[in-house]
């Protein structure tokens, strides 16, 4: 998600992102007659290689705000650490930071060959993530590592369903992606999932997990956008746009959960062994003060 912002993939399932569908699946709706899926796979694959990077290492200070239909908001803070490494873009979660017996870490893997590994210090080891606990909740709240990860930009059975005007979103290119057999099998209710890819950008705008005759399970959608300086040896070298917030909202229950940036530190260099699964139990610091800007509600 925090790619906007994760899960370990089988070999079976990670077989199946290139080979195994699932047959029959969600059907399209096309927004203007059928649409060109050539020029829809150029667009999709130019994504997987450009839509998740920040133009090097960088390090994000969050919150996650848990706001459910019924009963009391709460905050669970949080810092990532991204980069990326021969597999593709690679991401260091924390939640809870500091809190013990509830500091919770992550290291998740974005790609073809997608995975997460877990650490908690009440639990030991850190330990891969299965495809069953992909749509477990988080520390409380809405977020999963299904969400992190996001696997299913990935996912080769896919239509192309034409331009979004921007009624929801920007305008948008819109594709409906469906599971491979695998997943499928573990989580027979999701049907597929809608994303929506920002013309402009080439970014994720919004996404829509669907189940049985598209009915939505969990919405994904970015909300604001802020501005960050990039510095180089404490100078001002430019800017880059990065996400502010994220909306989750699981449409079922109706529950919540914001990811909302508080801190940016962009043009960061970090040694490859932070990105390691053994590391993970391994605490770091983030960057110094002077390199975090902070970001006002």
């Amino acid at each position: 998600m925090v790619a906007c912002l994760g899960l370990l993939l089988s070999a079976t399932v990670r077989e199946t992102h290139a080979q195994a569908r699932r047959p029959g699946g969600e059907p399209p709706v096309y927004l203007q007659g059928k649409a060109d899926q050539a020029e829809g796979r150029k667009i999709l694959e130019e994504f997987r290689k450009t839509g998740w990077g920040l133009g090097g290492g960088y390090y994000l200070e969050f919150e996650l705000r848990v706001r459910p239909l019924k009963g009391d908001e709460r905050v669970v803070p949080g810092r990532l650490w991204g980069g990326s490494n021969a597999h593709g873009p690679v991401s260091r979660v924390v939640l809870q930071p500091g809190v013990k017996g509830a500091e919770r870490r992550l290291l998740v893997q974005v790609g073809a060959e997608s995975a997460v590994w877990s650490w908690a210090d009440d639990k030991g080891g850190v330990a891969a993530v299965g495809a069953t606990a992909w749509f477990a909740p988080l520390g409380g709240t809405d977020l999963t590592a299904f969400d992190l990860q996001m696997p299913f930009l990935w996912w080769d059975d896919f239509t192309f369903e034409g331009v979004a005007p921007g009624a929801e979103t920007r305008p948008a290119n819109v594709f409906l992606l469906r599971p491979p057999a695998a997943l499928a099998a573990l989580r027979p209710e999701l049907t597929g999932v809608r994303v929506w890819l920002d013309t402009q950008f080439n970014a994720l705008a919004k996404a829509v997990e669907l189940g049985k005759d598209g009915v939505p399970l969990k919405s994904i959608a970015v909300l604001d956008l802020q501005k960050i300086d990039l510095l180089t040896a404490g100078k001002k070298t430019g800017e880059q746009w990065i996400v502010k917030a994220i909306d989750l909202r699981d449409d079922i229950t109706r529950n919540k959960t914001q990811f909302a940036v508080t801190g940016a530190a962009l043009g960061l260099t970090f040694p490859a062994a932070q990105f390691e699964p053994a590391r993970l139990a391994d605490a770091i610091a983030p960057p110094p003060a002077d390199r975090v800007q902070q970001i006002a509600p």
